[in-house]
């Protein structure tokens, strides 16, 4: 069994936070504050009717925009409490509970890869040490050859830009683009956020990102 994420050991220490998470969305959403940048960017990226895996998906803020857009969406999300508000605030995409680390959709009668595999909300930051690269993995297993993987998170979290490259490289993946906001904002050294744009390596040289 992979270790546990320490949003797992964060609600088992405190089984109110996840409650507390699924409100202050719904709050948000009631003030109308913009809550749909990250769907925005992956709306972009690909055409109506894409097939599209939010992985970690918590309550179903980008994946509920992005099937409202008209892509066909899976998400996943380890968290219950999560699931169960994204099947209640976004009907429409197919909500399951699953760890990332051992994430195989095939075995749950998901057939067919994703366009893209979008990973928001500082998920990654979030990954016990341990899985990081399993998860990384995991989501690249689930690209179709041409998909792109877009993965955010803050860099000040404990998961350094040199481990992700490490993971992202023996996942069989290759760096696009990287930017500090899901608004394309360019990448600077010293930024503490990143918006990684990968692909399955091999697919052609991808574009200078040395940054």
């Amino acid at each position: 069994m992979p270790e546990d994420s320490q949003w797992v050991a964060m609600t088992r220490q405190n089984p109110d936070h996840s409650t507390w998470y699924v409100e202050r969305f719904r709050s948000m959403a009631a003030e109308g504050k913009d809550l749909d940048g990250e769907a925005r960017m992956v709306d972009a990226m690909v055409g109506r009717g894409a097939r599209i895996l939010d992985a970690g998906c918590g309550p179903g803020r980008v994946g509920g925009a992005l099937h409202a857009a008209g892509h066909t969406v899976v998400g996943v999300d380890v968290d219950p409490v999560l699931i169960a508000a994204a099947e209640e605030d976004h009907p429409g995409p197919t909500w399951l509970v699953g760890d990332l680390a051992e994430l195989d959709l095939g075995a749950r009668g998901i057939v067919g890869l994703f366009d893209v595999v979008v990973c928001a909300g500082n998920v990654m930051g979030f990954l016990a040490p341990s899985t990081r690269g399993a998860v990384v993995e995991r989501m690249a297993a689930h690209l179709a050859a041409d998909g792109r993987a877009v993965i955010g998170f803050g860099l000040d979290r404990g998961y350094p830009l040199e481990e992700f490259l490490v993971h992202v490289a023996a996942a069989g993946l290759q760096l696009d683009l990287r930017l500090s906001t899901w608004d394309l904002r360019p990448f600077e050294d010293e930024n503490d956020f990143i918006v990684a744009v990968l692909s399955l390596a091999g697919r052609g040289t991808p574009p200078d990102v040395a940054g």
